[in-house]
């Protein structure tokens, strides 16, 4: 079962939200719910970008790294370099 890293988008609250999981869709779902707290203000979310991992420990660490950078500006160019 594969993981990925996901980095979701919000219209509504223009910001970025970064997350891993073994389940896009299901997770995606979970957000645009309000499953997620600190995502319901932001409703609807739209994949903008994933990463595919065959260990869910490295998708962790990858989502990790992500985060620490603290940068919309990173976000952005990862988005932009898929293409």
């Amino acid at each position: 079962m594969p993981f990925y890293i996901y980095i979701l988008y919000s219209v509504t609250s223009d910001k970025y939200y970064v997350g891993s999981t073994g389940d896009l869709e299901v997770r995606l779902d979970q957000h645009n719910n309000g499953r997620n707290k600190s995502t319901k203000h932001g409703v609807p979310w739209i994949i903008k970008y994933t990463e595919t991992f065959v260990l869910q420990v490295d998708a962790i660490k990858r989502e990790n790294e992500i985060k620490k950078k603290k940068s919309r500006k990173y976000i952005e160019w990862l988005i932009g370099s898929v293409g």
